[in-house]
């Protein structure tokens, strides 16, 4: 595939294959694909959808390290269909990636990139799920891995999963921010190649959820609700989208709509000001450990999606994402992290105010499995029951028998 780098910003093309951002304006780079030669109906034939089913729209020159990521499940959502009064709802579950997050798209472009690029060695700053992908493939790809994390703010099933595979894991007394202003210095070096969502490699593959739910609906929704941390997937989301309307195989692109926590929300903050540059949350708090971001490095990507699209940004309570989360486990069996099922109250929100029609078709994404955090079910569920081996107690504590 003929590609090239480009400043989203200032538009200058880009010779340093490597470069994270621009030299002449310090903005964010993107990858700007030739598709003249990409014939759209071999592309979307009826294969399975994979990562790698769509390699003819992705920037890879060798054997890809892969998992088998992607072809996640897009669920029809009919029960909270008829208890939100919506005409169509899908969710397409990221968390049944190889590492139970959508991470895992991006990581396997990314680390066969850092291969390319003869890196020895990766690295990200994390909330958590990016630490675990990248722990993951740089362990198939034999590379060393290096994570930061903020210390006590990161779920035990994603430290562990980062610890298994073998990456050195190094927590911080800071949060997110402190982690990837330490590892963007850190990657100056070029020994070792960064894996945030940054890297604009990285986002070609998060792109590809674009490219399934099109395949899966054949066709596509009229909105997309997303959860937003550091804003790199809803901006990968909506280039995929982007480029299957340069391909002439959509006419239009679904409105794009980001959900942040109200505790960390500089996003949804700036799209009600209508402004394109975001004031940073310096202490962000929330529940969804995963979106618990204060300055997202990708925010004038998001805000552009959300513009471009006519899509929208809010913010919602922790309250209002553990209900979605108990909503989608306990309604559809559709298990996730607290992140997650910020994209289900979103939507929900999104209706009250008339954001989304109830006529509509609407796909949310749910960005990582419920067990990536299963200390919060402790806390908003509460612990088992616990009573004597007897059958009586057992039926009282199923309220079966007084």
């Amino acid at each position: 595939m003929r590609y090239s780098l480009r400043c989203f910003e200032c538009k200058e093309e880009i010779e340093d294959q490597r470069a994270y951002t621009c030299e002449n304006c310090g903005g964010l780079l993107e990858v700007v694909l030739d598709l003249s030669s990409v014939e759209a109906e071999r592309v979307f034939d009826e294969r399975s959808p994979s990562v790698w089913k769509y390699k003819e729209l992705l920037p890879v020159d060798r054997e890809p390290i892969t998992l088998q990521e992607g072809g996640t499940p897009l669920y029809r959502c009919r029960s909270l269909e008829e208890r939100l009064g919506i005409n169509e709802l899908y969710v397409k579950h990221e968390g049944m990636n190889p590492t139970g997050s959508f991470k895992d798209r991006g990581m396997t472009v990314g680390v066969t990139k850092a291969l390319e690029f003869q890196a020895k060695g990766v690295i990200c700053a994390s909330t958590g799920n990016t630490s675990a992908s990248l722990a993951v493939y740089a362990s198939r790809a034999s590379l060393p891995a290096y994570v930061l994390l903020p210390s006590g703010k990161v779920a035990l099933g994603k430290i562990a999963q980062a610890l298994m595979h073998g990456a050195k894991v190094i927590c911080i007394k800071g949060n997110f921010d402190d982690s990837l202003r330490i590892v963007r210095e850190i990657s100056k070096n070029p020994d070792f190649y960064l894996l945030n969502s940054i890297n604009p490699f990285r986002l070609e593959g998060q792109k590809t959820i674009a490219f399934e739910i099109y395949d899966q609906m054949k066709g596509i929704p009229d909105a997309v609700v997303v959860p937003v941390g550091n804003a790199g997937n809803i901006s990968a989301i909506f280039k995929g989208f982007l480029e299957l309307r340069e391909l002439g195989v959509i006419e239009e692109v679904p409105r794009m709509i980001g959900v942040q926590a109200e505790g960390a929300s500089p996003i949804a903050d700036a799209f009600e000001k209508r402004e394109t540059e975001i004031e940073p949350v310096e202490r962000p708090e929330t529940i969804a450990t995963a979106i618990r971001i204060g300055s997202p490095v990708n925010a004038k990507k998001a805000l552009n999606a959300i513009y471009r699209s006519k899509g929208y940004a809010l913010k919602v309570s922790d309250d209002e994402i553990t209900e979605a989360q108990k909503d989608l486990a306990r309604v559809e069996g559709i298990g996730v992290e607290p992140a997650s099922a910020s994209s289900l109250a979103g939507l929900k929100k999104a209706l009250e105010i008339g954001v989304v029609e109830r006529d509509e078709k609407v796909v949310c994404v749910t960005t990582g499995h419920l067990l990536k955090d299963p200390e919060e079910v402790l806390v908003v569920c509460g612990t088992p029951l616990e009573v004597e081996a007897d059958v009586r107690a057992v039926l009282r504590a199923m309220e079966l028998e007084n």
